[in-house]
């Protein structure tokens, strides 16, 4: 810790009215503030709180050990995937990071996979919040990230649940859309087994509205949630589209992590930016194939996450920016080329980004044995037609109910194209309201948040410069002896716990004595660690020196 040299290295204590800088009217007030990684969190989970209780962990008397199960458990109250997200979540909390502006963003991404890990070592057992048991049923068709959070939030508060996945597997697009080597098949199957431990039932290869009546759900449940994601991938529409060897990306995706083996030569061509495509990308190179994606933006527009884009080229797979298919080139009932053209961006459209523009004269042909078109997907409503609002998908109102349909509530990419992260929030509000539906009581209101304490009101020059701990990523040349290995490779805990310390903890006290140093009037009186301290607001005299050097901005003058 650094601070201003003092005069004498010991602490005067003068009388009020008589020490620190300017007298005013002012006096200070606790006012813990939102963090910007919580602000950013679509669960709105206390990664601050988590984050603080590792890095302080000796100094309130616990184990290293004892911190990380509260970590655990604490994001256990809104995620039950955190070894999952830890790996595959883009991790919008960092983006707002205020410890951008000594060095770089808190990895809390990477410390949210080793805790989740932690749990699955430890096997530690998710907790009840209550042990009345009701009589009420609840069905939740789909078992993916929102269907399966949906229903771990609603057996911990005593309901019998039924999930009903017309796959074989549980996971949804966890299982069927991400690769193993992002994400193994044992860390996810280990997660939604603990879902399952708290008493929810699961049924897979069941399809409802094909295998079970849709009226019979209705009539045998009291509630139905709904989240059967969205596995129905868009096609091109445009000619030759209908040859054996082109798939959609999310088809594609599916048969290959189902173990299926799916046909797709030495030259394959992608056409997409957004994850789906580098996903199917990465698959079909470890498929021995020679892969090239075609995106009709540039690099700065695809919406897939940039390290997996990075990753797919380093492996080999080239990109055809500002290139748009126009046509699919078959031979005796095979497609065999793509023929393309070159882009310029214009005005920006319905997106908000720019509007590709042909080239005129720019048309080229790129030779395949295989096309994967992974532009977008979109829900399989033909089992539950009545689900689907005219071209819209099933829409849900603030309490993710839907809007003509009491007892019917539904989350993740059933609403619309989202992350994993979001599915699970939607799974959560979802679990709530059918909680209030069933006992017949008001859906509670969202917390008022308060303010996010942004870096310009905290005193960076306390912190130190530290170095981000990043994923190890398995080498390159090493990537595809084992297709399925994963690649990038967790925090220990001596890492986590030096990357939970770079952690400015915005907005909330952390103990560092700073104010209590600076004052001379004695106003702050030093409690029990985490407790923080008493203000002893007669004996200020309004100098300020306490929020003007409080380092992450808990202390505000009023």
């Amino acid at each position: 810790m650094k601070l201003k040299k003092k005069k004498s290295s010991i602490k005067v204590r003068a009388t009020p009215g008589s020490g620190g800088g300017e007298e005013s009217n002012l006096r200070p007030r606790a006012a813990e503030k939102t963090a910007p990684c919580v602000c950013g969190c679509p669960q709105g989970t206390d990664i601050r709180g988590w984050i603080q209780n590792i890095a302080q962990h000796e100094a309130y008397g616990k184990t290293s050990d004892q911190a990380m199960e509260e970590a655990f458990y604490g994001i256990a109250e809104n995620n039950p995937f955190p070894a999952t997200c830890g790996r595959v979540c883009p991790h919008p909390c960092e983006d707002g990071c205020n410890r951008v502006e000594v060095d770089s963003a808190v990895s809390i991404n990477a410390m949210e996979r080793h805790i989740g890990d932690f749990g699955l070592e430890k096997d530690l057992k998710f907790k009840m919040l209550t042990e009345d048991r009701y009589d009420e049923k609840v069905a939740i068709v789909g078992a993916g990230p929102a269907g399966l959070t949906c229903a771990y939030h609603l057996a911990r508060r005593g309901y019998g649940v039924t999930v009903f996945e017309a796959f074989p597997k549980a996971g949804g697009m966890l299982y069927y859309g991400i690769p193993a080597y992002r994400l193994p098949r044992d860390v996810l199957q280990k997660e939604v087994d603990k879902i399952l431990d708290l008493g929810v039932e699961l049924k897979l290869n069941t399809s409802v509205g094909k295998d079970i009546p849709y009226e019979d759900i209705k009539k045998d449940y009291r509630a139905i949630f709904v989240g059967i994601g969205a596995h129905k991938g868009y096609q091109l529409r445009v000619e030759g589209e209908d040859a054996p060897n082109v798939f959609t990306g999310t088809e594609f995706l599916n048969r290959a992590n189902s173990g299926e083996k799916v046909e797709i030569g030495d030259k394959v061509v992608v056409v997409g930016g957004g994850d789906t495509a580098v996903d199917a990308a990465r698959v079909a190179r470890r498929m021995g194939a020679d892969v090239t994606i075609v995106y009709r933006r540039t690099r700065k527009e695809m919406p897939a996450i940039q390290p997996e884009i990075d990753g797919a080229e380093e492996e080999g797979v080239k990109i055809h920016l500002l290139t748009q298919p126009i046509e699919i080139i078959q031979k005796d009932g095979k497609a065999v080329a793509i023929r393309c053209q070159k882009q310029e961006l214009g005005e920006p459209d319905a997106s908000g980004r720019a509007r590709p523009v042909p080239i005129e004269g720019s048309e080229f042909e790129i030779e395949l044995t295989a096309l994967i078109p992974a532009i977008s997907q979109e829900p399989d409503f033909e089992p539950l037609p009545d689900l689907r609002e005219g071209r819209d998908w099933m829409k849900v109102d603030a309490n993710m109910q839907k809007q003509d349909e009491e007892g019917v509530f539904g989350g993740g990419d059933v609403l619309d194209l989202g992350l994993a992260t979001i599915a699970i929030a939607q799974g959560k509000k979802a679990a709530i309201s059918i909680d209030c539906y069933l006992r017949g009581k008001p859906v509670p209101e969202d917390a008022v948040q308060a303010p996010v304490v942004k870096s310009d009101i905290m005193k960076l020059s306390y912190y130190k410069e530290a170095v981000r701990h990043e994923f190890d990523e398995m080498p390159v040349d090493q990537r595809f002896a084992d297709p399925d290995a994963e690649i990038a490779q967790g925090l220990n805990t001596e890492q986590t716990i030096d990357e939970a310390k770079r952690c400015l903890s915005c907005g909330m006290c952390f103990d560092c004595e700073t104010c209590w140093m600076f004052c001379q009037n004695s106003v702050f009186e030093k409690l029990p660690k985490g407790q923080h301290y008493k203000f002893k607001i007669e004996l200020c005299n309004g100098c300020k020196k306490c929020a003007e050097e409080c380092p992450c901005g808990y202390i505000d003058m009023v």
